[in-house]
């Protein structure tokens, strides 16, 4: 589970010494599968494996763009600029954010508390800086307009799926748009789902052709970076949720009605990351709206809502090993790693969450929050509620009182619980005490 993505660090280039093929001779050097001289099917004269000279890096860059501009049938307004960097210096130029300063950090840390995925005991920020630092294998920068590709080798070297990878959000930002600009985090994760769901969809088809009818360099070996500390794991999935879940709805929309039909994933994206798990709800089946009225007293000011959504709502039954980890891996979609959905989190229809801040106190541990959910079905609600009652008692060692109250004594999610079902609706309210339910919210 690697990750490629869009993201800003100042980097520089490394590189190697062999001499590339001489670019095809064409007058027509913008035609579709030709870029700076070079086409899809040209060979080069290149060793990868110690890394790329100046010369063999414009090479093999002009050589992928054609490559990727032919298989995605969209034509490259420009080149943009390729850098190799080692891990270490990667890290040295990257920084994680672990401040819980400003509205928006602490009600961040409470959504990320009720996904049960990052624990009082850090930051979310921290967290999160942990899983980027081992696992980022590339990124395209919009703002600076140029890839930087990050490599695990001791002479950082070229990665020819990292490369294409990244050449897509290039093209995607020149000729479509790179999405994921919305503020409801489960909205960004359906639009991110388009954009990386292309570049892996589009690479796919690149490591396809490689060897049956492309010349295509060697990858490196030992490629992997740091692994992912199992506490992270789940953190990990919501990340990795688009590259996994994007790429079986672009290749399904594909079937349906061709590139223009994906080009228009762009114009309308899904709105859910439901619709990522689940292709055949897009674009019909639309999250539902979901209402948390204010209930609380003057102990407690209530902060923006949010939405968790199908996909985190899974990773955190996954994490807290309350659905059988093996689902993970069974039966993916065509083109995805993993398998999101399962009978606990499949018949999400919509959810809402709205973080309390604690009135006097600055400390995130002192907050609360109210996650309702609604369900499709009665029965899906009754099989969420009983995985989120065995997470509660079985994961974290819950002990449970009258009317659905639940107090967890010990650990980084030390809390009282109040967990209720109405029918089609689940509620789940959070305080850091049993007394303080009633202050986060009254009347359950």
């Amino acid at each position: 589970m690697r990750l490629r993505l869009l993201a800003v660090v100042c980097c520089l280039v490394l590189a190697g010494c062999a001499a590339p093929a001489a670019p095809s001779p064409t007058p027509e050097a913008d035609r579709l599968g030709v870029e700076n001289g070079y086409a899809a099917t040209d060979s080069l004269a290149v060793d990868a494996s110690d890394g790329l000279n100046e010369t063999e890096l414009d090479a093999v860059v002009a050589r992928t763009m054609a490559r990727v501009e032919l298989i995605r049938g969209l034509e490259f307004e420009r080149t943009v600029p390729v850098e190799v960097i080692s891990r270490e210096e990667f890290l040295n130029g990257s920084s994680s954010d672990t401040t819980v300063d400003s509205p928006f950090e602490r009600a961040r840390e409470q959504r990320y508390e009720a996904a049960m995925l990052v624990g009082e005991n850090r930051t979310v920020g921290g967290a999160f800086g942990e899983i980027y630092g081992g696992s980022v294998l590339g990124y395209y920068s919009p703002s600076a307009d140029r890839i930087v590709l990050v490599s695990d080798s001791e002479t950082p070297t070229v990665d020819r799926a990292t490369l294409a990878h990244e050449l897509v959000h290039a093209l995607q930002d020149q000729r479509l748009s790179l999405l994921g600009g919305a503020a409801n985090p489960d909205v960004r994760m359906a639009e991110t789902g388009v954009v990386e769901g292309d570049a892996n969809y589009v690479e796919a088809q690149y490591e396809e052709r490689c060897g049956a009818e492309w010349d295509c360099i060697n990858r490196p070996s030992g490629e992997g970076g740091a692994s992912i500390a199992d506490e992270n794991l789940g953190l990990y999935l919501t990340v990795y949720a688009p590259y996994s879940e994007g790429p079986t709805l672009v290749h399904r929309v594909r079937q349906r009605g061709g590139w223009a039909a994906v080009n228009e994933l762009y114009v309308r994206p899904p709105e859910s990351s439901e619709q990522l798990i689940h292709p055949s709800d897009y674009p019909r089946d639309r999250p539902a709206r979901v209402v948390v009225p204010d209930r609380s007293t003057a102990e407690f000011d209530r902060a923006g809502a949010t939405r968790l959504g199908e996909a985190t709502l899974f990773a955190m039954l996954w994490q807290q090993r309350a659905i059988d980890r093996g689902t993970l891996s069974r039966d993916p979609g065509p083109y995805s790693a993993y398998n999101y959905s399962h009978p606990a989190t499949a018949g999400w229809e919509g959810d809402k969450l709205v973080p309390y801040f604690d009135a006097d106190s600055d400390d995130p541990v002192a907050d609360g929050y109210v996650l309702k959910t609604r369900w499709e079905t009665e029965r899906d609600a009754r099989h969420f509620v009983r995985a989120y009652r065995g997470l509660l008692t079985e994961s974290l060692n819950a002990t449970a009182g009258n009317e659905g109250v639940y107090r967890v004594e010990n650990g980084s999610f030390e809390d009282a619980f109040r967990v209720t079902r109405e029918g089609r609706t689940v509620r789940i309210v959070n305080a850091p005490t049993v007394d303080a339910l009633d202050e986060v919210r009254r009347g359950d």
